[in-house]
């Protein structure tokens, strides 16, 4: 049994508002806590000492709180299952955000790591496939409004054909189409071609499973362009520039 599944899921939710507050403020407080997830001092002080009684956070009385290494690889772990359930809810079955975020807060504690794993897949599959991406989400949307639309279908296969066409007949092939991880704006995304670089973060990308075909979005980039904030399979990373010019990318 991991930590996670010994964990409950009042306190797999302390663990997940710790994350976010120290990624926000640095270190967390109680009452920063007790806002965030709208409970009393006295239910967060109860998480707080069987959370660090489990060596997962740093707490004593009246003082910050922080993860340890051991319950910061935990709360990544929940934050990463609410996100890809937040994702699969808005991207596939076209959930309204709200909703979404709703629903993957009381699913994240209880998805095991398998179906995790094909939910990205199957994100990611819809992202790449030539009869996917947001024109097909939008088709689902249609589909759930109105029902069945045959005229709607066939206008859908044709303009997949033809644009199946447009992409084989550009000269140079994929190559062409292949640019630097760091050449991305936020808010784009792309498939990974290959990864040259050396970097330690370059080494965790491949350490987490991500090979060429992951696909990759860019969410941040500094001011002067370093560092670059990414996702891939449902992990943040923070790149140095020349560590994303070091993974090629297919540009979606």
């Amino acid at each position: 049994m991991t930590m996670t599944e010994a964990l409950s899921s009042s306190l797999e939710d302390y663990l997940e508002a710790i994350f976010h507050i120290v990624a926000e403020k640095g270190a967390a407080r109680a009452k920063d806590i007790s806002k965030r997830l709208r409970v009393n001092s006295s239910s967060v002080t109860g998480a707080l000492r069987s959370l660090a009684a489990q060596g997962l956070v740093n707490y004593s009385p009246y003082d910050v709180v922080t993860l340890t290494s051991k319950g910061g690889a935990v709360a990544e772990g929940v934050v990463r299952r609410h996100e890809v359930l937040r994702d699969f809810l808005i991207k596939v079955l076209a959930v309204p955000p709200d909703l979404a975020e709703e629903s993957a807060c009381r699913m994240e504690h209880v998805v095991r790591g398998k179906v995790l794993e094909r939910l990205i897949q199957f994100i990611e599959f819809i992202e790449v496939c030539p009869r996917g991406g947001s024109k097909w989400i939008r088709g689902f949307q249609h589909y759930c409004e109105h029902g069945r639309d045959y005229e709607h279908c066939e206008r859908c296969l044709l303009l997949c054909l033809e644009e199946l066409k447009e992409k084989a007949s550009q000269k140079g092939g994929e190559r062409a189409m292949t640019v630097s991880l760091g050449d991305l704006k936020p808010g784009q995304k792309g498939r990974i071609a290959k990864i040259t670089g050396r970097g330690a973060a370059n080494k965790r990308i491949v350490d987490m499973g991500v090979t060429p075909g992951t696909v990759v979005e860019v969410e941040r980039v500094a001011p002067m362009g370093d560092p670059i904030e990414i996702k891939v399979k449902g992990y943040h990373l923070s790149l140095r520039k020349e560590e994303a010019d070091g993974i090629k990318i297919e540009p979606l």
